[in-house]
């Protein structure tokens, strides 16, 4: 048995499906895998093939994981909890599904702030951080059905050697006061299905989710740059968010709400 193995344990599937996976519970099939090219991607399959909302599919290891904007998440095995989960809020307009985007960082930094003891943020749309450090990114597409695939990548025990870039780091980086996945896993799909229950009982209504992104944002208040979807990019200071959940920057030439974008924090307004 090799250091790394005694350092990144396992997922415990069977644990999970217990603890989680019950009458009544929006969590009704609980799957680890062990390597997939994308756990979205085997979402996204069920979905089509009409799997009902509550599904989740987490892996050791994405060969072909994906984050925003096309870019890559690849992390050393067993050192992320990697999972997407299947949500079908037939019930919401969808012109407040885009919430869901919002709604799921703030269960994961919910997550982590109450089992691990890490001061997580939310930045604007969906990444979590710890002191403008990436700690986990959100990828939510809506597929045909309809149904909301989420993807979440939170990086765990992944060392100093091994990140990617200097912009992001990891629980154990961070000296969380616990490192242990199935914890970690089982304390952010509880949070998730909290939230996304309040949120589908009151049609979608922003107000369940608006005062905590706006305690828990990174972004709100600060000065930005945002690199707009067409390659231009704008700056000013992230002020609100609208009622559709674009984010309301004020620039010199008077307020723009933001429906995609990639910010960078610039300094604390």
């Amino acid at each position: 048995m090799s250091y790394s193995d005694l350092d990144r344990p396992p997922l415990d599937e069977k644990f999970l499906r217990g603890r989680l996976v019950r009458p009544g519970a929006l969590w009704t099939q609980i799957d680890v895998l062990a390597e997939t090219p994308s756990t979205n991607a085997v979402v996204a399959a069920a979905a089509a093939a009409g799997q009902a909302e509550g599904l989740v599919i987490a892996a050791e290891y994405q060969s072909s994981g994906r984050g925003r904007l096309g870019r890559t998440w690849t992390t050393p095995p067993r050192s992320a909890l990697l999972m997407s989960v299947l949500l079908r809020p037939n019930s919401v307009d969808a012109a407040r599904w885009p919430w869901l985007g919002l709604l799921v960082p703030l269960a994961v930094a919910a997550a982590v702030r109450k089992v691990a003891e890490v001061p997580a943020q939310v930045k604007w749309p969906n990444d979590v951080l710890v002191e403008g450090r990436k700690l986990a990114g959100i990828l939510l597409e809506r597929v045909e059905g309809p149904a909301a695939v989420v993807g979440i990548g939170l990086n765990v025990t992944l060392r100093e050697a091994e990140k990617p870039h200097e912009a992001a780091t990891s629980l154990a980086l961070e000296q969380a006061s616990t490192t242990d996945r199935v914890t970690v896993m089982a304390a952010v799909l509880r949070e998730l299905a909290d939230r996304y229950h309040s949120w589908v009982d009151a049609g979608g209504d922003p107000e369940t989710i608006l005062p905590e992104y706006r305690e828990l944002s990174a972004t709100l208040g600060q000065a930005v740059r945002v690199e707009l979807p067409d390659g231009t990019f704008l700056e000013g200071t992230a002020r609100d968010l609208a009622d559709d959940g674009r984010l309301i920057v004020d620039t010199p030439d008077g307020p723009r709400p933001l429906a995609a974008g990639d910010v960078t924090h610039l300094r604390r307004a």
